[in-house]
């Protein structure tokens, strides 16, 4: 007989370093022709930071993010940015790209003050144009000013850094405190399949929701959180070191397994958005969160599915097997004291 079962689980992460410093920096720079470069730090891993600190300076700006290019993770120029760790870049680096290009664009309003005659708070910047607020067909580009401005020495260039606050630091004997300057949150919902007489089971999807402040790059959100999953699925149904005589004996891929496509079930990726006062445009971290509550949703689903409480990881069929036994056993022994 199978049966089907659903397991919850949330989360709160901390965005960066725990209670330590976390700072980044990034220097923005406009060119003759209208482009930007920004320079940061970040290591791009795989994980888009490259493509959100991007589309971060072209929202400053008002630029179209295809004009936008950066240069990253290389220590001969860009300046420091932290770790790829601690889900931070977005949050870290991102602030501090912010940072330089508002202090970039101060310029371009100012100088576009004076050519359009107009106050900088009557003006706006979008897709490269700089105009009076419902006006667009009367203004100038950023292009322009930026020539007008070098032309007359004013180098179009900035530099920012962020640190994020840490309002209580950690109590050096309670550990008590509030370490980090932004969290994450996350509900996962897993639904299983449990064979009742083998105890193997089949992940039939996963639900995932979880707080990003504001989705810099949807897509890139919606493709970490089904990364994560997978990666969370791997940490409780595959993934484990072995020991023998002091040995690890699960030294390769070929031992210590992880999940490929072929494992992954469907993932239904949820974004909320709850913008984060102290981020980039609101935006928050989700490198890491996504893989956390995974597991325990998984357990929480075969125990709503059977009964089998799993206490260790990774959970396999044979651990399933043996609770489902056990359960048997259980209910054999109360039969039998109730008929006596």
């Amino acid at each position: 007989m199978k049966k089907r079962g659903v397991g919850l689980a949330c989360i709160y992460f901390g965005m960066g370093n725990t209670a330590k410093p976390n700072p980044s920096s990034a220097y923005v720079e406009l060119l003759e022709d209208g482009s930007c470069l920004v320079r940061c730090g970040a290591a791009d891993l795989g994980q888009g930071s490259d493509t959100v600190l991007v589309q971060i300076a072209a929202m400053a700006l008002g630029l179209k993010p295809e004009v936008v290019f950066i240069e990253s993770a290389d220590t001969l120029t860009t300046p420091e940015a932290g770790m790829s760790s601690a889900s931070r870049q977005t949050y870290v680096s991102g602030n501090a790209v912010r940072i330089a290009a508002e202090k970039v664009k101060e310029l371009i309003l100012k100088q576009a003050e004076d050519d359009l005659e107009a106050r900088g708070e009557d003006l706006v910047i979008f897709d490269g144009l700089v105009y009076v607020q419902g006006a667009p067909d009367s203004g100038t580009t950023v292009e322009h000013i930026c020539r007008n401005l070098r032309a007359r020495g004013i180098l179009t260039s900035a530099w920012g850094s962020f640190n994020p606050p840490t309002p209580e630091m950690l109590d050096q004997e309670t550990g008590a405190g509030i370490p980090y300057g932004a969290y994450s949150y996350a509900a996962q919902a897993v639904e299983v399949e449990v064979d009742t007489e083998t105890g193997e089971f089949d992940i039939i999807r996963v639900i995932a929701a979880h707080d990003v402040g504001k989705a810099v790059n949807p897509m890139g959100v919606e493709g970490q959180i089904e990364g994560g999953v997978v990666m969370g699925l791997g940490y409780g149904t595959m993934e484990e070191l072995v020991y023998k005589d002091g040995q690890l004996t699960t030294t390769g891929f070929g031992t210590y397994l992880l999940p490929t496509a072929l494992d992954a079930p469907p993932v239904v990726p949820i974004i909320v958005e709850e913008p984060e006062p102290t981020g980039p445009f609101g935006a928050k971290g989700t490198g890491e969160p996504p893989a956390c509550p995974t597991a325990a949703a998984l357990l929480n689903a075969i125990y709503d599915a059977v009964g089998v409480n799993i206490t260790s990881l990774p959970v396999t069929a044979e651990k399933v097997y043996e609770g489902l036994r056990t359960l048997e056993k259980d209910r054999n022994e109360i039969g039998r004291n109730g008929s006596n």
